[in-house]
């Protein structure tokens, strides 16, 4: 790497962890990053799951976290929504999901924005339909995620959060509110909790777009893993190139 790297932002599924089992050495090689004041936090766009299950998950895994060092879309979402006073929303979220979102009161009728996460099989013609016409009634659309897809725990990619947003966006002509990554604001929230600037700071992810090329576009180095989702397409991608490529988080001492 040709730049100092203070700090690093990890992503959850796909990288850290994946079908259930941490990745073999990821845990580590985070350690020893640490001791040699390389510090991380870990980011993601999950939706489906509130941050304390994710937690929990990672711990049944034998790795502890404190749940101040995990940086979620859902929480970033709620802070936005409160910071503009849309506190009355129609939440598209999994139930479980709503303890993330304090001072958020979930309603079906005149919301002031239309929260957008992972539904899997409730993304239903019904619900969406619902949204849109919230959305035509004048509440805003604030979207979790953009990711187009993910990896199933089946080993198959799945439609992701980012492919209804899109489709509620077209219908209704309304811009959604992007809460999680690749916001350039939610990158700046975890870097913060570090006392990091973009300038020495790297994101290490599965997703092309949303960790590499969202982190670049903040300012940081963008790594790919070639674990989770990663495909080899995604070295044909037109926009995104990452800084660095690695075949597992095991291997991101070797960067720094």
């Amino acid at each position: 790497m040709d730049r100092t790297v203070k700090a690093l932002l990890v992503d959850v599924d796909g990288t850290l962890c994946q079908r259930g089992a941490l990745v073999p050495g990821a845990a580590h090689a985070l350690a020893a990053l640490e001791r040699r004041g390389v510090a991380h936090r870990f980011v993601t766009n999950t939706t489906s799951r509130p941050r304390s299950s994710i937690v929990a998950e990672l711990a049944e895994m034998g790795l502890a976290v404190d749940p101040e060092r995990i940086f979620t879309a859902p929480r970033a979402a709620r802070d936005l929504l409160v910071a503009r006073g849309l506190v009355r929303c129609m939440m598209l979220v999994p139930e479980p999901l709503l303890e993330d979102f304090p001072g958020v009161e979930a309603v079906d009728e005149r919301p002031d924005a239309v929260v957008l996460g992972d539904l899997g099989a409730a993304f239903t013609y019904d619900a969406l339909n619902r949204a849109f016409r919230a959305l035509l009634d004048g509440a805003e659309l604030v979207t979790l995620a953009r990711n187009r897809y993910f990896l199933a725990p089946d080993g198959r990619l799945t439609l992701d959060v980012g492919a209804f947003a899109a489709a509620l966006e077209y219908g209704s002509g309304r811009e959604a509110v992007l809460a999680g990554k690749p916001s350039p604001e939610f990158f700046r929230l975890a870097l913060a909790s570090l006392g990091a600037s973009p300038e020495e700071a790297a994101v290490v992810g599965d997703d092309l777009e949303g960790d590499v090329g969202g982190g670049q576009a903040a300012g940081m180095l963008g790594v790919l893993v070639r674990t989770g989702k990663f495909r080899p397409v995604d070295f044909e991608h037109p926009r995104v190139r990452p800084d660095a490529v690695i075949d597992s988080l095991a291997d991101v001492g070797d960067l720094f």
